[in-house]
């Protein structure tokens, strides 16, 4: 019987086995992968991701810091630029390894190319069946990703219009030719598709080029896909995987009596940026303090929901705004971008409160107090109307 089985080993789930094994509760951790493995991301982490780590990333890990961002609209770009990093690229197969062997430093158990099947919640354990074995745990804790079904045991399935689909391609290149075109810049290229956007970030030796859109309007998303990479210049047979991104900020249920979800799993994605990767580490740590804190403490089961307030309160109310902002922003581009163009401020006040500051409340309600509501009507409609004339 252990005390807490962790379904994942991704950065939520590895997160969690090393907050686990610290804390002293017999962990299992289950992988159906063997790792290193490759895994479709960008592999953006941001500034907050990092803080959330108990030990330094070593330089190995880290591919690029990024400073600069350019922002991207037909055949018109804007700039905004900080002194601090904005965020660091990684390889998520590095990455994702490196975390993975930090968990398992604490001590904890480790199954890696082991398939989770089924759990079943009894009155007083989990069962989990994989492929190899079925184990017993006093809690057990989803950390699957967004592209398993486990997670359905505690909440309900997303409509579309409450993810969007991801497409990214790795494409190879010089390092000085990267560097030339995007030194210590990421692209950011609005209008590709509808609720995203496309992005292409400069890592060692490859570019790391994708889109995201809302999979309701996203019809046919390779071809917006290829489409893509032909109008940015890279021509060529380039593998492209594909992903689902759930949409953050939307109330979604996160505990069962003895299930915990965290991670893309929960539901802990930037409706406006697509970032998930600081989110799955944060809620992996919160989860297992959690379950450390019922088992230390013998508590009563329904003090699990400390955990979705926990939650709430690190990171919730933040990726709730996010969903506003996506609303805003993504749902009518050109617009926004007009805006943004001749508000320069616009981009400035975004990089300073919601990368650094990471206060999208404030930022949000800025926008709309100086922009969306004091801006005249008649200024709106020009713009709504001077978009239509070039289309």
């Amino acid at each position: 019987m252990y005390d807490l089985i962790i379904i994942g080993g991704g950065p939520s789930g590895a997160s969690a086995g090393r907050t686990a094994g610290k804390k002293g509760l017999s962990t299992l951790l289950l992988e159906k992968e063997n790792f290193p493995r490759y895994k479709p991301c960008g592999g953006a982490l941001s500034s907050y991701g990092l803080s959330c780590l108990d030990f330094k990333l070593p330089e190995s890990v880290i591919e690029r810091n990024i400073s600069k961002v350019r922002v991207c609209f037909k055949d018109r770009f804007i700039e905004g630029m900080k002194e601090s990093s904005l965020a660091s690229l990684v390889s998520r197969k590095v990455f994702d390894n490196f975390l993975l062997e930090k968990a398992r430093e604490t001590g904890i158990e480790v199954h890696t190319a082991e398939k989770v099947m089924d759990c079943f919640e009894k009155e007083d354990c989990v069962e989990v069946r994989t492929t190899d074995n079925t184990y017993l745990g006093r809690f057990v804790l989803i950390a699957e990703g967004s592209g398993g079904v486990l997670k359905y045991k505690v909440r309900s399935r997303d409509k579309r219009t409450e993810y969007c689909l991801g497409l990214v391609s790795e494409i190879p290149d010089e390092d000085e030719a990267i560097r030339s075109r995007l030194p210590g810049t990421i692209d950011l290229h609005f209008g590709v598709a509808q609720g995203g956007y496309g992005w292409i970030f400069p890592h060692s030796g490859y570019y790391s080029a994708g889109i995201m859109g809302t999979a309701q309007y996203l019809k046919h998303p390779k071809r917006v896909m290829l489409d893509f990479l032909q109008e940015n210049g890279f021509s060529g047979n380039f593998p492209i995987s594909s992903h689902i991104i759930p949409a953050g900020g939307i109330k979604r249920k996160t505990v069962n009596s003895r299930l915990l979800l965290s991670g893309d799993a929960a539901g802990f994605v930037d409706a406006f940026s697509g970032e998930g990767i600081a989110y799955a580490i944060r809620s992996g740590q919160l989860a297992a303090e959690t379950v450390s804190d019922l088992v230390m403490y013998d508590l009563k089961l329904n003090r699990l929901k400390v955990y979705e307030s926990g939650c709430r309160q690190e990171f919730g109310n933040y990726l709730a705004t996010s969903l506003k902002l996506e609303k805003i922003m993504h749902r009518f581009p050109e617009i926004s971008f007009k805006l943004a163009v001749n508000n320069r401020e616009i981009l400035d006040k975004y990089l300073d409160e919601m990368v650094i500051n990471r206060n999208y409340k404030d930022y949000v309600r800025w926008l709309l107090l100086n922009f969306c509501l004091a801006e005249p009507i008649s200024k709106i409609k020009s713009l709504q109307m001077e978009g239509a004339d070039k289309e």
